[in-house]
């Protein structure tokens, strides 16, 4: 990015209304909450909330952008599954005739598939600003996700093997798309974004033991254990089958090494995953010690 193109967007800040899909999701209630303390006008997206917006139902996307000056896009249940690229496409025809100036969208990091959904929101959304935003896994995956009920439980279990992952924590991803949507930095770019040092699950249990007090092991399954696993749980058949085969190719080991891209943004260090889990602990994340 130039000088000049920094210059730009710090004199035409973002000043609202600004949409965030999946407002009560992982990430979209911490960028809700960020933008909201900066005094922006703010449109938490969701199924039942006082902005309507479900990823299963386009008819809704037109009233949620009309008038939005800025968009945070999180696409349930990932960019890589089934229909994201056709979802993709069509918001982005919807924000381009809203008028809709900067979009950032959360994506996978090393996700081949997501990619080609990334590239039907910049194809589709016009002259709109695009910043993309590949994530590494979320450390807030142990404390809010799916491992929250295992860590309390004392056993994590997760087709992951031995392949170490660059844990982001949630709050700096949340950090960076405000920064990117207000125009302080970054924006118009791809982001990598990871935490500051790779870790295997079972060094990550470790840490969690560590942190709780409580013994917390790693069990490694096979993909077709681990959607075994999501179908009993209740999740459809499709899409355990789908989040299995995606998470066993993201941990095979290609995402193994850490970025710079919070700190280019943030201009600090991303957080530790060992923080994150003492952070996590006291504010009763596993229901205490």
């Amino acid at each position: 990015m130039t000088e000049n193109t920094e210059n730009t967007q710090r004199q035409n800040p973002v000043t609202g209304p600004v949409l965030v899909t999946s407002g009560t999701g992982k990430t979209g209630r911490r960028v809700v909450e960020r933008l909201a303390a900066r005094g922006l006008r703010v449109r938490a997206g969701s199924r039942d909330g006082a902005v309507a917006f479900d990823w299963t139902d386009p008819s809704g996307w037109e009233a949620a952008l009309t008038g939005a000056e800025a968009a945070y896009i999180a696409y349930y249940p990932d960019l890589a599954a089934p229909g994201a690229p056709e979802a993709m496409a069509e918001f982005g025809a919807v924000a381009r005739r809203c008028g809709v100036r900067r979009l950032v969208l959360l994506s996978g990091r090393g996700e081949p598939q997501a990619v080609v959904a990334e590239e039907a929101l910049r194809s589709s959304a016009g002259d709109a600003e695009l910043t993309v935003l590949r994530s590494a896994f979320f450390a807030q995956n142990f404390s809010e996700g799916a491992l929250a009920d295992g860590v309390h439980l004392g056993e994590v279990v997760f087709p992951a093997g031995t392949t170490a992952e660059p844990f982001v924590d949630a709050d700096d991803l949340a950090d960076v798309v405000v920064a990117v949507l207000c125009g302080e930095a970054g924006a118009g770019e791809v982001h990598e974004l990871t935490g500051p040092r790779p870790l295997t699950f079972a060094e990550a249990a470790a840490a969690l033991t560590a942190a709780t007090g409580r013994q917390v092991r790693y069990v490694a399954v096979t993909e077709d254990q681990y959607s075994s696993m999501l179908i009993d749980f209740g999740v459809p058949d499709a899409e355990a089958d789908m989040l299995a085969e995606l998470f066993t190719f993201l941990l095979d080991g290609h995402n193994a090494t850490v970025t710079d891209g919070v700190k280019r943004v943030l201009g600090r260090d991303p957080k530790p995953f060992a923080v994150f889990a003492s952070e996590a602990a006291q504010d009763g994340a596993w229901g205490g010690a």
